[in-house]
């Protein structure tokens, strides 16, 4: 092999080095910018499932509130109810 036919041969190898390494570099840069993006859509999913869980909070705290509610004004319609039948029967 000559001389020129080896400096020739180096640099096609050194060619294709670089290109694989270019190649190799881009799907490096393409890799973190999908992890970029992905971290991203992690922190807006924390933040969206914290402020559910603050609207699941407050309309748990609001249910309780309409069934306690509901149990007392349940109390005074059956009191209501005794006191009507306890006149009715009075009367009878």
């Amino acid at each position: 092999m000559s001389e020129q036919s080896a400096i020739d041969t180096a640099v096609k190898r050194l060619a294709m080095a670089l290109d694989a390494l270019d190649a190799a570099v881009e799907r490096r840069v393409d890799a973190d910018r999908n992890e970029d993006t992905l971290a991203a859509q992690v922190q807006t999913l924390g933040l969206d499932r914290a402020r559910l869980a603050s609207a699941l909070d407050g309309e748990t705290a609001r249910s309780r509130k309409l069934e306690a509610t509901n149990r007392e004004v349940a109390e005074r319609l059956d009191t209501a109810i005794a006191s009507i039948q306890s006149v009715l029967v009075e009367d009878q």
